[in-house]
């Protein structure tokens, strides 16, 4: 049975939800994975108003959508970065505060625990996110990084994680971190130390997004066969290497859209990642959950390119065989 394809809304937070839901559905979409910034999905109204959850399952009943998961990407970056004047422009207001850090990290803390109580009311058992860093400025060993800075890091990363996992515990929610730059874990390795630093604990598993890979060197598939039982949600995401000779993989402080990079995002199918082969190993693992599209591509007018982006994904995605495609001559030779 195909899989829901599903449209994430968080490039999309400019809009009324009223309006997203209406285009997704027009798009030829199954569901929607709202984000938890605009009005698309507010925690704290939620929480606090005994009809929100209704209005929104209304209003997805309206346009026929499905909602597999939720996502807080926003308020998850807040947890472990080191706090400063770009998170102002993310956090909602009553998390910033007064902007000093350890209370906007202890904020972040609190809404995100309260993220999986709304998700338990709302209905749905994955909540996509991220977790920040404390490290990611460590990257580069110069000047010299000891190992014992790293592994205060992931020190951190178990220390303010574990109490907001009990809380996801108790409520039968997963958190599903996008393995991504500036993340504690983004790539395969730090991926199996952010495990090992929660003990394995089966709250914390992954949105997986190849594109955050690709552009590393990473295959994505791999990432998909080392972690089998942690594959929470996934993103269907394109990007494209596009070294020339001067471009640089870091990109060079070129923001996204900029010719001159050295790699961007792409409209899936339009990029350097081999969907063919990740949905195969998907059907391996025997991922039942959605495929939803998080459309990033600056060179290309965003409603055509989500509208194209439904149908590549549906084209693509297929069913396991549940024979091999030689069982006849055994048949014959009984």
């Amino acid at each position: 049975m195909p899989r829901p394809v599903t449209i994430f809304t968080g490039q999309w937070a400019d809009l009324p939800i009223e309006e997203m839901a209406a285009m997704t559905a027009d798009f030829g979409y199954d569901g929607i994975e709202l984000a938890c910034w605009s009005d698309h999905f507010e925690v704290d109204k939620a929480l606090a108003e005994d009809d929100y959850c209704e209005k929104k399952h209304a209003l997805h009943a309206k346009h026929n959508l499905q909602c597999h998961a939720i996502s807080a990407h926003l308020v998850g970056q807040a947890v472990l970065d080191n706090i400063d004047e770009r998170h102002k422009a993310i956090l909602p207001d009553y998390v910033w505060g007064d902007g000093k850090p350890e209370g906007v990290n202890d904020r972040a803390i609190e809404e995100l625990k309260n993220t999986a109580r709304a998700a338990q009311k709302f209905g749905v058992d994955v909540v996509n996110g991220f977790t920040g860093s404390s490290i990611w400025h460590l990257l580069y060993s110069f000047p010299p990084v000891s190992p014992q800075m790293i592994d205060a890091g992931f020190d951190l990363l178990a220390e303010r994680f574990n109490p907001i996992l009990d809380v996801f515990g108790e409520c039968g929610v997963r958190f599903a971190l996008e393995v991504h730059p500036t993340e504690i874990a983004f790539d395969i390795y730090t991926a199996q130390r952010a495990l090992e630093a929660l003990d394995n604990r089966p709250e914390f598993g992954f949105n997986f997004d190849p594109s955050h890979l690709i552009w590393q060197g990473i295959d994505p598939v791999q990432f998909i066969r080392m972690f089998p039982d942690r594959i929470y949600h996934v993103h269907i995401k394109d990007a494209i290497v596009t070294l020339d000779g001067r471009s640089g993989i870091n990109a060079s402080h070129l923001n996204f859209g900029d010719s001159r990079r050295g790699w961007d995002f792409r409209s899936p199918g339009r990029g350097g990642v081999n969907f063919e082969e990740i949905i195969r190993a998907l059907n391996e693992i025997d991922y039942q959950g959605p495929l939803s599209i998080e459309w990033e591509d600056s060179g290309m007018e965003r409603t055509f390119g989500a509208r194209e982006a439904c149908e590549f994904t549906k084209k693509l995605d297929f069913s396991p065989s549940n024979r091999a495609f030689d069982a006849a001559f055994d048949e014959e030779n009984d």
